[in-house]
């Protein structure tokens, strides 16, 4: 942003952003003379509110004398006048009680995730999207093989962060309790400490011994790593909530907005990008705001993303909604909710 604004236009600009925030209507100037400090008469914020629309900061709908901010008003908000909200000592109990009432237990399940995402989106009214761990940059603990069926076998991955993940793969003959155990010690030794990204780069020269000695069995364990692979390529790693309740944000009164935007929430490919550019520490939030965002179905809202640790593994959480958003308390929820999975995962 290079404007450099006023104490006044900074005050002003700063009113009109949080004041539609709360109410969904154009901000006049007759409401900011009468509700800041500034003791200046409605002419005179009306001067402000126009040089502040000529930097593209506010804007006037058809139907109203009032303005409202813009992507760049937003940016500017999000980046130098908005104050972090914090969550009360009674927020966080509750928050936290929520996933205590459900027993959650991520090695068995991903119910962790599933209930974040619907947590997430009652409370905020927005849509919450929280993916599962990228298992790709988990490392390797053990991998066991269950033969369930005379052409069926359970294969078992361990990831050190304590995620559990299997896969049944059908073989085209029986295979024995005896070469099954053989194989899975052999692999325990040979790939400890690795993460699966560097196993699948690598199999080919790590295995290539055994291959030639059993070429079924490490067929098998290649086939098996590959639909990890791809079960986690899918988009099958998603989790959207709040779908019943952004209903409630005036935005989605009108039915072709709320249809839009439950399209958006049942596209999961496109859902996923969001996460794109969110790669970044624990509790580091990235907000991406109405045009600046690079899908033409998002222009029209803001992103809010940050992330989780499991271990070694990491996952996002985000909300989607309408660019009237309250980003502050955004922020400390996402960072909050990211705290509570590191927690309850560990």
């Amino acid at each position: 942003m290079n404007e450099l604004l006023t104490d006044r236009e900074k005050e002003v600009l700063k009113y009109v952003v949080e004041n539609f925030i709360r109410s969904a209507t154009p901000v006049g100037s007759r409401n900011v003379s009468k509700q800041t400090d500034l003791h200046l008469s409605p002419a005179t914020i009306r001067n402000v509110m126009s040089d502040l629309e000529e930097m593209e900061l506010l804007d006037t709908p058809h139907t109203s004398a009032g303005r409202i901010p813009t992507d760049k008003a937003y940016r500017y908000y999000v980046d130098i006048l908005m104050d972090k909200e914090r969550l009360s000592l009674n927020e966080e109990f509750s928050l936290k009680s929520q996933f205590d009432e459900k027993n959650l237990n991520i090695m068995e399940s991903n119910d962790l995730f599933v209930e974040a995402s619907r947590i997430l989106g009652k409370i905020t009214h927005l849509l919450a999207i929280v993916s599962l761990p990228q298992i790709s940059k988990g490392i390797f603990e053990k991998l066991e093989f269950v033969s369930i069926s005379s052409n069926r076998i359970l294969v078992v991955l361990n990831i050190k962060s304590g995620i559990i993940k299997t896969v049944i793969m059908e073989i085209e003959s029986e295979i024995t309790k005896l070469k099954l155990e053989n194989l899975s010690s052999f692999l325990n030794e040979r790939l400890q400490g690795l993460t699966l990204d560097q196993i699948r780069d690598s199999f080919i020269e790590r295995l290539s011994d055994y291959k030639y000695r059993e070429p079924e069995l490490i067929q098998l364990f290649i086939n098996s790593i590959d639909k990890l692979y791809n079960e986690e390529e899918k988009g099958n790693k998603i989790y959207v909530g709040g779908t019943g309740d952004i209903i409630l944000q005036p935005e989605f009164e009108n039915p072709k907005n709320f249809k839009d935007i439950i399209n958006l929430a049942e596209d999961k490919n496109l859902v996923i990008h969001i996460f794109q550019n969110s790669n970044k520490t624990d509790n580091e939030v990235f907000i991406s705001i109405g045009n600046e965002n690079v899908e033409e179905k998002l222009k029209n809202y803001s992103v809010v993303t940050t992330s989780y640790s499991v271990g070694d593994v990491r996952g996002n959480i985000g909300v989607i909604g309408p660019k009237r958003m309250n980003y502050g308390r955004m922020v400390s929820l996402l960072q909050y909710t990211s705290k509570l999975i590191n927690q309850i995962s560990s």
